[in-house]
């Protein structure tokens, strides 16, 4: 065939541009889903403004926005790599749509990749957004950028193992259930909005190895307080990470 003669190439693309593009596919849907943007950006926000605007709950010393913004932050991934992702994936197993994308060149652990891209793409535009609102708010924050960033990823990586644990697992219908009554339950007692010391001594031994719990009080320690790198706040976080992680890669079943 002489040069320049147009020809079949059959063959999948570069696993990083399929990667790539199935993220930005995967952003693209959350964005368009109004129930996704209720979860991860509209709760979040409504939860700031209200809690930093309105004395129902008494968070101790200093500006109330000091101790609610590190705890919305956490709210935040957790509604992203947690809830919301469970929520989705859960159905796309239910109709069928990660079997025919696992039958696709785009290998699995691919596909898991891409959604946890799409997951931290998300989390960069909600944060963004709570820290210009906790701004407007008065809020002050301390502390080294590069802490709350390992944070941040660290909580990433542990809820969204646990969120494909769930959605892997369980019934759609019980992923959606189950998803959102850990939400609620966890908004209430992880230390985001209320303090863990406001519960009872051995109750709250218990919630502060939660890694919503750990990842707040890491943000606030570094936020709120100054503090270098929480380390205790990180080993549980690790602890989850490892877990759910493991736990998915074991369990998650894609039909």
């Amino acid at each position: 065939m002489s040069a320049g003669t147009y020809a079949p190439r059959p063959g999948a693309a570069p696993l990083v541009r399929m990667i790539g593009a199935q993220a930005a596919f995967e952003t693209k849907m959350l964005l368009r889903n109004g129930e996704q943007l209720l979860l991860t950006v509209v709760i979040p926000s409504l939860v700031l403004v209200l809690f930093s605007t309105v004395g129902i709950i008494d968070t101790g010393a200093g500006e109330p926005v000091d101790f609610l913004a590190p705890g919305v932050l956490a709210l935040a991934v957790m509604s992203t790599a947690f809830t919301g992702q469970a929520i989705a994936t859960g159905f796309e197993r239910r109709y069928g749509v990660l079997k025919r994308l696992g039958a696709s060149p785009l290998p699995r652990w691919a596909l898991l990749s891409a959604k946890t891209l799409s997951v931290l793409a998300t989390e960069v535009l909600q944060v963004a957004l709570l820290t210009v609102i906790a701004f407007a708010l008065g809020w002050s924050p301390q502390g080294d950028p590069l802490s709350v960033l390992l944070l941040l990823v660290l909580g990433t990586v542990a809820f969204s193992g646990l969120g494909l644990l769930m959605a892997g697992t369980l019934r759609a219908e019980a992923t959606l259930a189950a998803a959102n009554l850990v939400f609620l339950l966890l908004l209430v007692g992880g230390g985001v909005i209320v303090p863990l010391d406001r519960f009872p001594d051995g109750v709250e031994s218990v919630l502060a190895l939660l890694p919503i719990s750990a990842l707040s009080d890491g943000l606030r320690d570094v936020l709120q307080h100054g503090a270098s790198l929480p380390w205790g706040d990180l080993g549980i976080l690790a602890v989850w990470s490892v877990l759910g992680l493991g736990a998915a890669a074991r369990w998650f079943r894609w039909e």
